[in-house]
């Protein structure tokens, strides 16, 4: 699946899941529809990281799932992932392009139409955009305030390759996100927080799909 068909994309964060594994969150989004999933797990060693992405490469490969590794080309190579998801201060895009080859999907963490066009210009397949909204996780803490949608817009606007929104989205407010341009979200607690993953990530799925109405175009209505 090429990023470009995205719609639900997960980051793992073990330590949201209310105890539950990694894997077992995993399982339940791709029940649920997930389309991606990123092996993030920074706070846990590499050999630990190595055989979680293990195991979900098995689970996303008999799913149809792409599954990337954030920062780390070395696992996501030992793992034969899909690619990698590198951000502002990790190895440049470019870096990891001549390492992983033409055919790895690398993706690229931007806030600012100025570093959207580089991550572009230096081979990037797609962009993880925010944070859009406010948020606590370390991902994305740089923006606790969030960029907003008019960003995403703006993003999305100047570059060719898919956009993907994340920080802070749940399935209440995914839909400006996507009207924004973004052809899909990424979240970490909306799914791997939730009493039921797989029925979260259907639901993000579904807002996802409905038609967001600004105020000027319900006047009138009853």
């Amino acid at each position: 699946m090429a990023p470009s068909n995205w719609r639900t994309y997960l980051v793992t964060q073990a330590s949201l899941s209310a105890g539950r594994s990694t894997a077992e969150i995993a399982r339940e989004a791709i029940a649920g529809g997930v389309d991606a999933i990123q092996l993030r797990e920074k706070d846990t060693d590499a050999r630990t990281r190595y055989e979680l992405g293990r195991e979900l490469r098995e689970m996303t490969a008999d799913a149809g799932v792409d599954l990337v590794v954030n920062d780390r080309l070395d696992i996501a190579q030992a793992i034969d992932a899909d690619g990698v998801h590198v951000g502002q201060s990790d190895l440049p895009v470019a870096v990891a392009r001549d390492l992983l080859g033409p055919d790895a999907i690398v993706g690229c963490s931007t806030s600012t139409v100025a570093e959207a066009r580089q991550a572009e210009a230096d081979g990037a397949d797609y962009l993880g955009v925010g944070s859009v909204y406010g948020t606590t996780s370390k991902r994305v803490a740089e923006h606790k305030d969030g960029i907003g949608p008019e960003r995403v817009a703006e993003i999305t606007d100047a570059v060719s390759i898919p956009v993907v929104g994340i920080g802070g989205i749940t399935d209440d407010n995914a839909g400006p996100v996507a009207d924004a341009g973004a052809i899909g979200v990424a979240v970490i607690s909306e799914i791997t927080a939730a009493d039921d993953p797989q029925a979260a990530t259907q639901a993000l799925s579904a807002a996802l799909e409905a038609p967001t109405q600004s105020p000027s175009n319900t006047e009138g209505q009853p």
